[in-house]
């Protein structure tokens, strides 16, 4: 069994990584955050990800979330119940947001921008 779970140590981490990688490759074809503004998308992540770190910090301290026994985590912990893996979690919770946010206005204005331009 101790082998098992030595086996699966990292694993999450190892796939929220490669989902970053994903949405690096998305960002870059479509042009959404970093690729269109590395500044602006830099902020708005680190604002996103500052807030819902204080949620969480807020949640631990009141016995609301706790880390739960799993065998993927790598076992770094940030600080008491928070693993290094909530915010490279929470880095892609924001990051994907942005990239729906940005793309689904993108292509709201492109239809109507058609729109507008058929009916000229």
């Amino acid at each position: 069994m101790a082998g098992r779970d030595s086996s699966n140590l990292g694993l999450y981490l190892i796939a929220l990584l490669g989902s970053l990688v994903g949405l690096a490759l998305l960002d870059h074809r479509f042009k959404l955050v970093f690729f269109r503004d590395w500044l602006a998308g830099s902020v708005a992540i680190a604002i996103g990800v500052a807030f819902f770190l204080m949620w969480d910090l807020f949640g631990i301290s009141n016995g609301i979330f706790f880390r739960g026994h799993t065998h993927g985590l790598t076992g770094i912990m940030l600080a008491p119940e928070l693993p290094i893996e909530e915010i490279v979690f929470l880095t892609i919770l924001c990051y994907t947001t942005l990239e729906v946010f940005l793309g689904l206005g993108r292509f709201v204005h492109g239809r109507r921008d058609r729109r507008v331009a058929k009916n000229k």
